[in-house]
């Protein structure tokens, strides 16, 4: 490491720790579980990406760039992965419906105005939604979630209708914390890319930030976020489906790339950052 990355690398790694430690404190995450998760984390990124021509590194290479024991290292391979993609699945899956339900005419307007739909039916209804836009989950298992979540609601005649224009968990704390997974290491990949793997090419990468602002303002400001994030985020969405070889079969070109952008608010108030624990 270059000198001086050291410790840019460790004040930064401080700084975003603190949220994290802040959630697991609060769902009584013991810092010794962090410790095993970071240690087993280690080893598969140097066992899967710090390899010789193209290959995966070897017990005692892993240890040299961990700083492991090769009987850690050893044990932590044969280690069974205890890793639940259902709630990541389910959050992207439930998105993607909604998104469906946006901007696919069949649906709806095709300009963000969904339909209120049947539930059952070939063509224009909430299975033929789900079927389209969700891969091979389930029927009843999309709507039971939608309907947990608060993004769904069943009118009287029978008919499902939209009451959210985003999949948000409000209610299931593991659909939360799956989100906590994707989003962040989505941002952490792309910081990485732009730092070390491309930077000639770089991604995405910005925010807007004031120290200084009213609370007054700041409460409109997230009713503005809201409202122009969700706007450009379904431009985006619309876009990209037409694109996408799941939804549109017919879409040309080669090899499969995972690409999307998200946006995010944040708020800090600064006069009461300062404090000490007793």
């Amino acid at each position: 490491m270059k000198p001086g990355h050291t410790k840019a690398l460790s004040a930064a790694t401080l700084t975003f720790l603190r949220p994290l430690v802040r959630l697991f404190l609060r769902n009584g995450f013991a810092a010794k579980t962090f410790f095993d998760l970071a240690k087993q984390t280690y080893v598969e990124v140097a066992r899967d990406e710090c390899g010789v021509k193209g290959k995966q590194a070897s017990i005692s290479r892993i240890a040299i760039l961990t700083g492991l024991t090769r009987k850690e290292v050893q044990l932590l391979l044969t280690s069974p992965e205890a890793r639940d993609t259902a709630p990541e699945e389910q959050y992207n899956r439930a998105a993607r419906v909604i998104g469906g339900w946006l901007k696919d005419p069949a649906f709806g307007d095709g300009k963000g105005h969904p339909a209120p739909l049947e539930l059952d039916g070939k063509r224009g209804s909430f299975s033929a939604l789900v079927k389209r836009y969700s891969g091979d989950m389930p029927v009843r298992a999309i709507f039971d979630e939608l309907v947990h979540v608060g993004a769904i609601q069943e009118l009287k005649d029978g008919r499902i209708c939209l009451r959210a224009r985003g999949y948000i968990p409000q209610k299931g704390d593991a659909e939360k914390l799956a989100i906590l997974g994707t989003d962040t290491a989505d941002l952490i990949a792309t910081i990485d890319h732009n730092l070390y793997e491309t930077p000639s090419k770089p991604r995405f990468q910005r925010k807007v930030m004031y120290d200084n602002v009213p609370q007054e303002a700041a409460k409109e400001f997230q009713i503005l976020a809201a409202a122009q994030g969700q706007e450009f985020l379904e431009t985006l969405d619309r876009w990209l489906a037409h694109r996408d070889r799941d939804v549109n079969p017919s879409s040309k070109g080669t090899g499969r790339v995972r690409v999307g952008l998200g946006i995010y608010q944040f708020e800090e108030d600064v006069d009461s950052k300062s404090g000490s624990a007793s």
